[in-house]
């Protein structure tokens, strides 16, 4: 494992992970939450975040012309892995089209036919990952890569990003096991 890449480990395990009794957005219940944009929106967690990303889009050789994703947890990594890379542009995509104005849905760049990589802070049933993995097909991008800063390893999560994904591959940075455990190994 790189050393910014411990770094961001050890960052989320810090800052992000929590243990207890909490209610997620899926509606299900859980004994953690992890919330990546107390690491992501963290000056030192940023940089990490897009050097890391920047790193693994790289390795896996998804040659895009831009990032993006659902607002609001895809946010500070666009931004982040778009000012690590000097020449990578960002999107974001709405939740729903705008009312007013354009009336768009993506936001930034808007380039069709460019190839992209689609971003997500934490994947547990993939349903936001899916949604902006639409709307950029949609729009007319060609999706070259998907990736979350966290899986929380859902049964359904993987499988319905990598359905939606296909032909284009999904991977995580970090699953919750790694972080937990992470987090974990410092609390005591």
């Amino acid at each position: 494992m790189s050393t910014a890449r411990q770094e961001l480990l050890k960052l989320l395990a810090q800052k992000s992970f929590r243990l207890g009794e909490f209610k997620l957005s899926s509606g299900a219940t859980s004994d953690y939450y992890i919330d990546c944009r107390t690491t992501t929106l963290d000056a030192r967690g940023a940089q990490l975040v897009g050097q890391v990303f920047l790193e693994e889009m790289r390795s896996q050789g998804w040659h895009a012309d831009a990032i993006g994703g659902l607002t609001m947890g895809a946010d500070p990594i666009v931004v982040a892995v778009a000012v690590i890379s000097g020449t990578l542009h960002g999107f974001l995509v709405r939740k729903a089209e705008k009312q007013h104005g354009t009336a768009q849905r993506i936001e930034g760049f808007r380039e069709k036919d460019a190839r992209v990589v689609i971003v997500d802070d934490v994947c547990t049933t993939g349903s936001s990952t899916v949604q902006a993995i639409e709307a950029a097909r949609e729009f007319g991008f060609e999706v070259a890569g998907v990736m979350c800063l966290v899986e929380r390893e859902d049964a359904h999560g993987r499988p319905n990003v990598e359905k939606a994904a296909a032909p284009a591959s999904f991977l995580s940075i970090f699953t919750a096991t790694d972080v937990r455990k992470e987090h974990l190994a410092i609390s005591t």
